[in-house]
């Protein structure tokens, strides 16, 4: 019966990261076109701020503590932060496809990141489950074209990424509270961007009233819901797990582009996008590969 709850249990959180992983694909667009209209850094301070506004009076009803282990709030938050600004920088400067691979090279970062702060290594079915999730990736963002700056400052953005993922893990797993983490986080990433703003004497307004109901629906929906599941669901997955689910993103986005974009379909990133499934389910399985090498060469 235990067993049959938590593979309840980790269908629900795959479920979950799974809205996170489309939610957060499918806003590219939306971003793309609102920051003619609002500069980035301050769409990211307004996002964020309001999400924490919204957090902060759930835990004000549920009689919560909000500023309980602010160590780890900041430290997320820092790295979220990171994640938004070195990507809005490097795309300055590079493609969107060049960016998009290699943020999602932060799935080639968690292992080591694991394995340098917390001397977690990955086990062999988990490598080659990474291995084929980043061609997987290559076929479904084209890959490099060339190698800018822009490039140099999105690996910035991988990094963030990878350090968030597995800090989140260590905290919700330490049994700290996934909704005072979130708003912790919410509220420094807000803090940061509007001293970048201040610092670079950014325009604070913005042009059309469209803007409003756009940062209301990336607040509530890519954000306050989504950054909840994944800590919610990080209690129960394994970072590796998590990373790959993400790097399902690119994938929705071009789904998106398809759809609603009309934008032309790409064999490659179709290809591309069923490898990272592949590779999804190849990190489940419970299998000993060197025991079973062994078994079958005795055979």
């Amino acid at each position: 019966m235990s067993q049959n709850i938590r593979n309840n249990k980790t269908f629900l959180a795959d479920l979950g990261l799974l809205y996170a992983s489309a939610v957060w694909g499918t806003t590219f667009f939306i971003v793309k076109g609102v920051v003619k209209h609002i500069d980035p850094v301050i769409l990211c301070a307004y996002r964020f701020l309001l999400a924490a506004i919204i957090v902060s009076i759930f835990l004000l009803i549920t009689k919560r503590q909000l500023f309980s282990n602010l160590k780890e709030g900041f430290v997320l938050g820092f790295f979220l932060w990171a994640i938004y600004i070195s990507q809005t920088i490097g795309l300055v400067f590079t493609s969107a496809a060049n960016a998009a691979f290699i943020t999602g090279l932060f799935v080639a970062f968690i292992p080591i990141f694991s394995f340098v702060f917390f001397r977690i290594m990955p086990s062999l079915i988990q490598i080659i489950a990474i291995f084929i999730a980043l061609i997987g990736l290559w076929l479904l963002t084209g890959g490099l074209n060339s190698i800018n700056k822009g490039d140099l400052i999105t690996i910035i953005t991988a990094i963030a990424y990878a350090l968030h993922v597995l800090f989140g893990d260590k905290f919700v797993k330490n049994n700290i509270d996934p909704f005072v983490l979130c708003f912790q986080q919410f509220l420094f990433v807000s803090i940061f961007s509007f001293i970048t703003a201040f610092f670079f004497k950014l325009d604070f307004a913005f042009s059309t009233e469209n803007v409003f109901w756009i940062i209301i629906y990336l607040t509530l929906f890519p954000t306050v819901l989504a950054f909840l599941i994944q800590l919610i669901a990080q209690k129960i997955t394994s970072p590796i797990k998590v990373s790959l689910i993400f790097a399902l993103e690119p994938l929705f986005g071009a789904v998106f582009a398809w759809t609603f974009g009309k934008e032309a379909f790409i064999l490659n990133s179709a290809f591309g996008g069923l490898l990272i499934l592949l590779a999804i389910v190849i990190s489940d399985l419970e299998i000993d590969l060197r025991k079973l090498f062994l078994k079958v060469t005795t055979m």
